[in-house]
């Protein structure tokens, strides 16, 4: 390993992703914050963090930048940010020295979002902020919960709702993902297949938090498998009904059902119809030879939902 590579792993410094996402992640981040500051001064005409309380600006992160990711999906965000304010104000009104209301404001945030299963790392500034915030934040009271924490998190959630769906690659929640890397394994006999037991097992050995659940691991470890067994697609391997992607960034992602075959006598002239089920040209249909349709493909996908088209 050289020593770039060693003081990259030293500092965290991980895989870039493509242009395209980079840019969703910065529109989404902008319009997010933009729709919270305007309809919450036309609802509430406040200003200042009484009209959006800061920590919003790091949901808006993981939300719009990581909106797959486990603390970023709707019952984080909502539960996270929610039960961070009530202990926040609570502090406050009940810990009448300042340093300990906010150490504790923070921990008890931790402590609440563990217990309620939604850790939402934002929250532990939403809670902070209701602490050491402005007389204006101290006046609102529990009010402060509703107005601007409830609000602001209730706007960015339907805007990040809508935002993603425009992105065929990207969905949020991530349940609405029409389609996975690897299909749920239930066949014990499979080489590719790890009892989730173990996996959950192993995270508790570990105990730490992940933005993986065991579900999503037991998938990626499938997915590695195959693709260490089988790097690269065969002409054999394109199955009738199965879903393929190329696997590229942004605009050019698509998955493709294939709907028809034709044999022929000639391997290298057989045939697949296609239709384009996800993504770039979305609901066209064309054909091309068995192995050029290989040579296209670079994984395949499995339906998250029962398709009925």
């Amino acid at each position: 390993m050289s020593y770039f590579e060693k003081l990259k792993n030293l500092l965290g410094i991980d895989q870039s992703v493509s242009t395209a996402e980079k840019l969703a992640s910065t529109l989404g981040g902008t319009i997010g914050i933009s729709l919270i500051s305007w309809i919450s001064y036309n609802i509430t005409g406040a200003s200042g963090a009484a009209l959006i309380v800061p920590s919003m600006g790091a949901s808006a992160v993981l939300v719009f930048a990581v909106p797959h990711g486990k603390l970023s999906q709707p019952w984080a965000l909502v539960g996270g940010q929610l039960s961070s304010a009530v202990v926040g104000v609570s502090c406050f009104y009940l810990v009448p020295n300042l340093y300990l209301a906010a150490g504790l404001a923070v921990g008890l945030a931790i402590g609440i979002m563990h217990v309620l299963r939604c850790i939402h790392p934002p929250g532990g500034a939403t809670a902070l902020v209701a602490v050491v915030g402005t007389a204006q934040i101290h006046a609102l009271g529990y009010g402060y919960v509703l107005t601007p924490v409830m609000l602001n998190t209730f706007i960015i959630l339907v805007t990040a709702i809508v935002f993603n769906s425009f992105f065929p690659w990207r969905r949020y929640p991530v349940s609405l993902m029409r389609f996975a890397d690897a299909p749920t394994v239930t066949d014990k006999k499979s080489a590719r297949f790890i009892d989730k037991q173990y996996i959950e097992r192993a995270l508790a050995d570990i105990d730490l938090v992940v933005d993986l659940d065991a579900n999503d691991l037991q998938r990626l470890f499938a997915l590695t498998l195959e693709h260490a067994e089988t790097p690269t697609f065969s002409p054999a391997q394109i199955k009738l009904g199965h879903y393929y992607t190329n696997s590229k960034h942004g605009a050019e992602w698509s998955v493709r059902q294939i709907i028809d075959e034709a044999q022929s006598d000639d391997p290298k002239k057989d045939m697949v119809i296609y239709r384009v089920v996800e993504g770039q040209g979305l609901q066209s249909a064309d054909s091309c030879t068995r192995t050029e349709f290989a040579e296209w493909a670079v994984r395949e996908l499995f339906p998250t939902h029962t398709e009925n088209n």
